[in-house]
């Protein structure tokens, strides 16, 4: 499918502005400097909904990535695949104004709002690939990729990142929500450091805010863990079979 762009309507451009401009005030302090880097880059404000086809010609200069138009959320293996050959997966459509403040799916201001930007950072995509790959290597094996979604949830979406001594955001699932932008940088839930170990031990809840955040140093931190992910993955892969 493609973006229809010539299809939003005056609410759909206003929903748009609602979130931008409630969202962006807080993110100069809370949000990291690459995510802010990146929404310069891709040219996103509050006066206009993204259009996918200009936001690629800046990607694929970039990074050599791309938005890929999808109806909703999609099936693991799409999923992988998509992400594996350089491209991210992000609806079209955007939320009702009665559904400003909470959503069951996710709609575009998550997926291009909160995530795109981050698209222009290289070691961030680069890791972003391999875990994709892996998922396409552990398809077929439904613990594996519930451990893999371990390593998503607590990075691409929940991660928080160390700069200059401060805490600062790059999960989109944190930068989509101003609830969660001031929850997650609080003294209220658990902070701790990347922990490949901690993260593939610790669940997640899809329905509230998170209790635990994971903060690494770099996202060449990130990268350079990729062999790390995969063995403890295949540890505990071996441990169930061992066990049945």
């Amino acid at each position: 499918m493609k973006q229809n762009y010539e299809n939003y309507t005056a609410e759909d451009q206003k929903v748009w502005k609602i979130l931008f401009d409630r969202q962006f005030p807080a993110l100069p302090q809370a949000a990291t400097k690459e995510f802010l880097l990146g929404l310069d880059r891709v040219s996103f404000n509050g006066e206009a909904i993204p259009n996918f086809e200009k936001t690629n010609k800046v990607l694929r200069e970039l990074t050599g990535w791309e938005i890929y138009a999808v109806p909703g959320i999609v099936e693991d293996a799409l999923f992988f695949d998509l992400m594996a050959n350089k491209k991210f997966p992000a609806t079209t459509w955007v939320r009702k104004m009665s559904e400003l403040d909470y959503l069951e799916e996710p709609d575009m201001f998550h997926d291009v709002f909160a995530h795109i930007p981050l698209l222009a950072n290289q070691a961030f995509v680069d890791f972003l690939q391999a875990i994709s790959k892996f998922g396409q290597e552990w398809i077929d094996d439904e613990w594996a990729i519930h451990l893999l979604s371990r390593i998503y949830w607590f990075t691409i979406e929940f991660g928080l990142i160390r700069e200059e001594g401060e805490l600062k955001i790059y999960g989109a699932g944190i930068l989509s929500s101003s609830g969660e932008t001031k929850f997650s940088l609080s003294d209220e839930p658990n902070h701790f450091d990347y922990d490949v170990d901690k993260i593939l031990d610790t669940p997640y809840r899809k329905d509230n805010m998170q209790e635990n955040y994971f903060i690494i140093d770099s996202y060449e931190q990130l990268y350079e863990s990729l062999p790390e992910i995969k063995s403890k993955i295949e540890e505990r892969l071996k441990a169930k079979e061992a066990a049945v």
